[in-house]
């Protein structure tokens, strides 16, 4: 079980055709149907499971739904009976609308393949089979731009919906002005990277438009910052010329200290030099966080370039 970098996908990205940073209401047909792809290679099926000899999941996995719901059998709008558990489980999986009940589906299936199936005598390498749906599970949700994943038995958000609420949405809107064209590509950029696994490019992505939106505020302002001034030479710029709150003057080195250690060295040590005889490899926490500081950095300075007079 793996995913691959297929033509057509290569060239949505290419076109730029890629979700928004990250949805939570919707879980699209093509993920639910790759979904049900990991079932088949680890569940198997009713009729013909792997080996005959283990507990028939589907219906365990049915039997609690139906009976968490308070139902009979579980809904469907297109038919009324089913072949067998599997048929009425992926009827229902693919049909439902209720994206919380989906995420019932998905978190009470892949508790089966974490725990019966990773413990089943009958198969050959039951851990690494376990691992491996889950990992591509997680995968998919990133691929497709859906924020949650599976972990420790459950479905969480892959985001703090703090702050992909009060950094990731509100950055995403203020770079939605023509001023702020090139830092918005580049910050869009780094979360498709992210979503598809290349951390550094994130990384790189993430200063970019950390510069690129400094850039913007100068050339608003009229402030003079050379057209290759690095990111450090960029926020003196913007703290020489006031956009710090006068009132803020005592906090100007400590602010001046976050700014400049929290994106650019990170870019500057991880992603930016040469790899040497060994690959850097960037964590995707670190990445995460980076993303999630870019988005902070991206409110903050427009907030207070818009307060400066």
């Amino acid at each position: 079980m793996c995913t691959y970098e297929i033509y057509s996908k290569r060239q949505k990205k290419l076109r730029g055709e890629v979700p928004d940073v990250y949805t939570y209401d919707e879980l699209p047909e093509p993920l639910r149907v790759q979904i049900i792809h990991i079932w088949n290679d680890t569940l198997g099926n009713d009729a013909f499971r792997h080996p005959p000899e283990d507990e028939p999941m589907y219906e365990v996995i049915v039997r609690t739904l139906r009976r968490e719901y308070g139902v009979f059998i579980l809904p469907c709008s297109k038919k009324s009976s089913y072949r067998n558990y599997q048929d009425e489980l992926e009827s229902f999986f693919l049909q439902e609308d209720n994206v919380e009940k989906v995420l019932d589906v998905i978190e009470t299936s892949f508790d089966a393949i974490d725990l019966p199936v990773r413990k089943s005598p009958h198969i050959h390498n039951p851990s690494e089979l376990a691992d491996n749906a889950i990992k591509e599970l997680n995968a998919r949700f990133l691929e497709h731009g859906v924020g949650y994943k599976f972990s420790n038995g459950k479905i969480i958000r892959a985001d703090s919906e703090l702050i992909h609420s009060e950094a990731t949405k509100p950055a995403l809107r203020i770079l939605n002005q023509d001023k702020y064209a090139g830092a918005q590509a580049e910050f869009l950029k780094a979360h498709e990277y992210y979503r598809h696994g290349n951390t550094e490019g994130a990384l790189i992505e993430c200063y970019k438009a950390f510069e690129s939106l400094m850039k913007a505020i100068c050339e608003k302002r009229g402030w003079e910052y050379g057209k290759k001034a690095s990111a450090k030479n960029l926020i003196k710029t913007c703290l020489d010329n006031g956009l710090i709150p006068s009132f803020w003057q005592t906090h100007i080195t400590s602010l001046q200290s976050l700014l400049e250690s929290s994106i650019p060295p990170a870019r500057n040590k991880l992603a930016a030099h040469g790899d040497g005889s060994s690959p850097t490899t960037v964590p995707q926490y670190l990445a995460a966080y980076m993303l999630h500081m870019t988005a902070s950095t991206i409110v903050f300075l427009d907030s207070a370039e818009d307060a400066l007079p």
